[in-house]
């Protein structure tokens, strides 16, 4: 076989395999992401695997870039990258995409063990102007435009034309000056 017919065989195998989940995710045919844990879970972390032409007799791209794992630290995501390409070692030249994604699930707890959360850079920001500044203050917000309720919005529609213009009369000033003409 063919590395093209190996990689069409793996595809039809997980989407039939990972049909409805949705932890999986797949972006191309041959870039795929997988959850470990769930979305509430700190330990969670998405793994983005991209396949070469050559896969699976070459190593597939292991990338732990996505933006849901910016909460995690570099040394943990290294320590991820370097234990699956391990397992991507072992299974080389075989159809592996299952067997990185479950060995993930299974050894979650092991591969977070030393997970710390990472502070947002948000908030840093905010504790640094704070402390650049002494005089800003956080209480300061931008004034808010009073919201329409939804019958307020029906009301304000049913008065105008498809133009979104009020008709010729709406007001007093209008109708007065309309007979004034005559």
């Amino acid at each position: 076989m063919t590395a093209n017919e190996d990689q069409e065989m793996e595809l039809e195998a997980l989407q039939s395999i990972y049909e409805g989940d949705d932890c999986f995710k797949e972006l191309s045919p041959v870039s795929f992401q997988y959850r470990i844990g769930d979305l509430e879970d700190a330990k969670a972390f998405l793994l983005d695997i991209s396949w070469p032409e050559t896969y699976p007799e070459t190593a597939p791209k292991i990338s732990l870039d996505a933006f849901f794992n910016n909460r995690i630290c570099p040394e943990v995501k290294k320590t991820i990258i370097t234990k699956l390409e391990e397992q991507v070692e072992a299974n080389l030249g075989t159809a592996m995409m299952y067997t990185l994604f479950e060995w993930a699930k299974e050894n979650q707890q092991q591969l977070m063990e030393t997970h710390q959360p990472v502070n947002n850079a948000l908030t840093l920001t905010s504790s640094s102007e704070n402390a650049i500044n002494p005089n800003f203050s956080s209480s300061k917000k931008k004034e808010k435009k009073e919201q329409l309720t939804k019958s307020q919005k029906r009301k304000l529609t049913g008065k105008t034309d498809n133009k979104g213009e009020l008709p010729r009369g709406w007001n007093w000033v209008d109708v007065i000056k309309h007979v004034s003409c005559f």
